[in-house]
This record gives structure tokens, C-alpha cells and sequence, in this order.
């Protein structure tokens, strides 16, 4: 498990550095929105966005404000974006406050103050992290899988 963890650690954070690049040079760019067919959605009171499929559906949920959880999906060696994702995001305690089906690439969501683990699951593979989420800067998450199949 310690080999995992150590493998996992460095790809985690080329990918985040890759995608922050990736982020701020979207952000500075407009948008069409007439495409743009993202919309807040609810669960157990939780509200999140789920989407980024092309470049104006990506861009406009990276422009979106107020939410304190940024995740990613992607897959293999060029970091391609997935949409394909099962997510469910628990407290500490275990008990899930936010499960979604076949999610992503991105999901924001805005979770009260409090530590929470994020399970992504994609064709069977898990990948898990934590995020203690606070009234600071979003917390972002980049989960990655190697394969497209």
C-alpha cells in the first residue's frame, strides 16, 4: 500500500500543476454561454455542478464562484477529461453527504466546513482522497486513472 501511495503522490501532483496551468489560462479566455447547458444542481441540500464536457462547458464551471470543493477526472498519459466518474463524498464519520452517477469531468461542489473523504470510482477502480474544507481558498482534487478502458 505504501508503494501506491508514493507512486500516486508525484502523479497527483504533476497533475494538479498541469491542470492549474491549464485553469488560469481558461479563466482569462470568454465563453460562448449559448451553449452552455450547466446548471446547480442539489443534493441533501448540497449544491454542486457537474460537467466540463468542451472547452465552454469547462470554462464556464471553472468561472463559476462559491464553491469550496474542485474536482477533476482524467485519464492516461495526455490527461484527457472524463465524464464517466461515480463519486461519493463523506464526512469523517463515514456517512455520505453527496453521491453522483457517471459525473465529471469537473464537479464543484459547496460543502459546509468540515474534513470529508472523496471515493471516485471508474470502471471498477478506486481512487480516494481527503479534502478539510474550511472558509479558505477551494480545495482542489485531481483523481487520475492510467487506462481508458
Amino acid at each position: 500500500m505504501k508503494y501506491v501511495h508514493s507512486f500516486m503522490l508525484p502523479v497527483a501532483a504533476v497533475g494538479a500543476l498541469m491542470f492549474s496551468g491549464v485553469t488560469t489560462a481558461a479563466n482569462l479566455e470568454p465563453i460562448d454561454s449559448s451553449g452552455v447547458q450547466v446548471q446547480q444542481q442539489q443534493q441533501n441540500g448540497i449544491p454542486y455542478l457537474s460537467g466540463g464536457i468542451g472547452v465552454d462547458e469547462s470554462k464556464a464551471i471553472q468561472q463559476t464562484a462559491g464553491y469550496n470543493l474542485h474536482m477533476t477526472f482524467a485519464v492516461g498519459p495526455d490527461n484527457k477529461y472524463i465524464p464517466d466518474v461515480d463519486v461519493v463524498i463523506q464526512k469523517a464519520s463515514g456517512q455520505p453527504v453527496l453521491t453522483l452517477n457517471e459525473a465529471g469531468p469537473l464537479v464543484y461542489v459547496q460543502l459546509p466546513a468540515g474534513k470529508y473523504t472523496v471515493i471516485a470510482t471508474r470502471n471498477g477502480e478506486v481512487r480516494r482522497d481527503t479534502a478539510d474544507i474550511g472558509s479558505g481558498a477551494a480545495r482542489n482534487l485531481v483523481f487520475h486513472w492510467n487506462s481508458d478502458s
